[in-house]
């Protein structure tokens, strides 16, 4: 259905009312710019900033939709024969490519990081988020897979695979902030990340388990060394999640 002139209007709106609230927090701190200054800054009224926001920290978050549907998207759009794991780790080395906003790593991104660690508002917002990314995932696996609802599986899938991006996006972010330049950041990153999705698509059932050293008495937690462990299955070469 093509767009009206209205909705365009009021997409332009929010948009620009959007743009002129980034401009002031990444100048001043969020903490330090009221919904007052956006709205003069952006030549409309308070009223009109909250049609549009439901509050302040929605303007700093104002892809927060985007971000938690992301995850359920890569997993509808993996490739015929793909599995789940596969699909993420083929997502995120595809970001890494490309810089892009939705893993954090495109350019600038550090500020905006170093935004939301000095206001703990955006600090809770961004917590929240987290677990409405979590929470959205797992509903999605468990349709998906067609899970009971007792079946934990959704719930650690999700778990483990929301953890490995963001932890390795917490370490592109912590070398951007120490002023590592992105030619030395990118290698790194695509290492630690097919390391990190080797591990979730083996399990972690031989995990530090000395070369050539036998089974424990009863198994280890998880299943041993076939058709237990993590989300991925047993040992290297053994089963993924359900694609």
């Amino acid at each position: 259905m093509t767009e009206g002139l209205r909705e365009r209007k009021k997409r332009a709106t929010r948009q620009r009312i959007s743009d002129v609230a980034t401009g002031l927090f990444m100048a001043r701190g969020f903490d330090n710019v009221t919904v007052a200054e956006v709205a003069r800054a952006a030549d409309v009224s308070v009223n009109t900033v909250f049609n549009y926001f439901g509050t302040k920290e929605d303007l700093f978050a104002d892809r927060q939709d985007e971000v938690v549907e992301q995850a359920p998207r890569v997993l509808r759009e993996r490739r015929p024969g793909e599995s789940i794991v596969r699909a993420f780790r083929r997502d995120y080395l595809e970001a890494i490519e490309t810089r892009h906003w939705r893993y954090g790593l495109n350019e600038g991104s550090h500020v905006f990081s170093k935004i939301v660690n000095d206001s703990p508002a955006l600090t809770a917002r961004m917590r929240e988020i987290a677990v409405a990314q979590e929470e959205t995932l797992a509903r999605a696996l468990a349709e998906e897979l067609d899970a009971h609802p007792d079946d934990l599986t959704p719930r650690l899938v999700a778990a483990h695979l929301l953890g490995t991006t963001r932890i390795l996006s917490e370490r592109a972010m912590t070398m951007m902030v120490a002023g590592e330049v992105w030619e030395r950041i990118a290698p790194m990153l695509r290492e630690q990340a097919e390391r990190a999705f080797d591990l979730l698509e083996s399990g972690l059932g031989a995990l530090g388990r000395e070369p050539g050293g036998g089974e424990p008495s009863g198994g280890e937690p998880g299943g041993g060394e076939r058709g237990g462990g993590g989300p991925g299955g047993g040992e290297s070469g053994a089963q993924e999640p359900p694609a």
